[in-house]
Parts: C-alpha cells; structure tokens; sequence
C-alpha cells in the first residue's frame, strides 16, 4: 500500500512540474510574440514603389525554363518603354559605323559624335584616311581620349579595307575581327546595324545589366554573349542589345539605379540597389527619360517623336 502511494505521489509531482513548465513556455512565447509585434515597422499603407503590387523577384533556384521567360518578358518589356532604341552612334555608312565603334572605347558616344563629323569631313573614304598624316588625325581625335592608339586603329583599319578588301566594309564576323582596333563587340555593332545580320553587343551596360539580371554569371564578354545568346532566339539578339544597353544607360546606372522608376523591377534580382523612392528615382533618370539630350547629334526621327533631343555638337554652350 506505502508503495503504491509513493509512486501517486511522485506521478502527481511530474505532472504538477511538467504544467509549470508548459505555463512558463507559453508565458515566454508570448511575450516574444508581444516584444516583436511592438518593434516590427508597421507595414506601408500606401505601395513606394513598382515592385509592391507585383511579382517577388526570382530566387536562385530559378529553373532554366523560368530564367528564358523571365529574360525574354524584360526585353518584351523594355521594348515596350524603348520601341525607338537604336545605336548611339552617329553613321551614313559601315565605313563610318566601324570607325565610330572604334573610337568609342574609352569614352561616350556622345564625345565619338562631337569628334567624328569633322574627321569625316577631311577624310570622308578608307582610302582618304589611310593616307592621312598620323599627326593630323590625332590633333581631330583628341577629345576622344587614348587619342594616339585610336589614330592608329582607324588608319590601320582603313588601310586594311583598301589592301584587302577594296575599300568596303566586310559583312562577316571573321574578315572584321582581323581588322585593326576591331574585335567581336565592334565586329557585331557593325553586323547588326549596318547589315543587318543579328548579333549580340556586350559593352559595359550589358555586362552590368544581365548579371545584375542573374542572366548569366560570366565575366568574360565572348562567354556572357554565348550565354545570353542562348535565351534568345537569334533574330532579337541586335535590338535585345540596344535595350539593355538603352535601359542601362537611362535608368539601370552603374553607381545608383533608379530603382523606384524602373518598369521591369517586378522581374529583377538586385531591385533595391538603388533608389527606390520613385520621386527620387525621377532625378536621377536620364537622356529622353529625364528631359535631357540624347548620345546623338542625329537621331533617328523616332527618338525626337519620344520627346529625345538631339545632343548638342562639339564647343557648343
């Protein structure tokens, strides 16, 4: 019988300990509950930016076929903001599109268009600027910087066109790439938009703008153009180039993107690098976005239509 009572005993104090407990738990528990609801920010009434009322942002383990939709609805989308995209470089001719593109590196286009009509002007010919006085040309080629490698580049370019191929502009990527000063990217500028043959530019804002997309995570141009080419059907790959290169340049900045202003933020990883503040975001938009002139002495008539202004030439105000 004493024994019997002794283990009541000790089962009734396990239960009494074990409901002590639990009170203790939940006590805790909800003060946690209480202490976090107190601290978190409340939650805005009013949506600050174009991410809010959309989609989240794709997460890493964004299948294959997720990343080709998502890759290929931006470009619908920035076709939609920039349907008057072009290239940014003022051209009559491949002879002048290639030595444009050349001229480029290193600086903007817009400096390339201040400097190029009074280099065309004196020389307006492969055969006029391969037998240019060196000294000449970079005296016209100064304010593109890197001034004296450049004069090399394009006379030795248009010797070359003149030597080998009579003074036209090749329309194939392997005769281009042979030409001085002149590799994939200029290669492809000139194929794309003087001949119409499709091809992928990779310059800086495309770089920038497809990893920031998590398109690709290749560093190297000639991998990033395969691998962005491959979400692509080959036929968008030309004008896929002037609308990242357009939407990076406008608003997807190197330093700080307009975050609160961009149309496709609904659909990028790095949404929030930026401003995200759409008032702010407004000032800082650029070219025909934010009122300012254009890249172009000599836009096409569809940029002026959009409310782009032609950029101003070279000494003026």
């Amino acid at each position: 019988m004493k024994k019997a009572a002794a283990k009541r005993t000790a089962a009734s104090t396990s239960a009494a300990a074990k409901e002590t407990a639990a009170k203790k738990t939940s006590a805790a528990r909800t003060a946690r509950t209480a202490g976090t609801a107190a601290t978190a920010p409340a939650p805005s009434k009013s949506p600050r930016s174009p991410r809010s009322s959309k989609s989240p942002a794709p997460s890493r383990s964004e299948s294959r076929t997720a990343l080709v939709r998502r890759a290929r609805r931006i470009n619908r989308e920035l076709a939609e903001v920039y349907p008057y995209a072009h290239p940014e470089l003022d051209f009559d001719n491949p002879f002048q599109l290639v030595v444009a593109t050349v001229l480029s590196a290193q600086t903007t286009d817009l400096r390339v268009n201040q400097t190029t009509p009074g280099l065309f002007a004196k020389y307006p010919t492969p055969e006029d600027l391969a037998a240019a006085d060196p000294e000449e040309v970079e005296e016209i080629l100064r304010p593109t910087g890197f001034f004296r490698a450049k004069t090399r580049s394009v006379i030795g370019l248009s010797k070359a066109l003149v030597e080998q191929f009579d003074g036209e502009v090749p329309g194939r990527l392997e005769d281009l790439v042979k030409l001085p000063g002149v590799g994939r990217k200029t290669a492809f500028v000139v194929l794309g938009n003087a001949f119409g043959r499709p091809g992928i530019t990779v310059d800086t804002h495309f770089q920038r703008l497809v990893r920031r997309w998590r398109w690709t995570e290749e560093t190297e141009p000639d991998k990033i153009e395969a691998a962005v080419g491959s979400l692509f059907p080959k036929s968008e790959w030309t004008m896929l180039s002037h609308h990242v290169i357009f939407h990076g340049r406008r608003i997807c900045h190197a330093r700080k993107p307009a975050c609160g202003a961009c149309p496709i933020a609904p659909l990028c990883p790095a949404y929030g690098e930026g401003e995200t503040d759409p008032e702010q975001a407004k000032k800082l938009l650029k070219y025909e976005k934010g009122g300012f002139p254009g890249q172009r002495l000599n836009p096409p008539q569809a940029y002026l239509d959009a409310g782009g202004r032609p950029a101003p030439p070279l000494g003026a105000g």
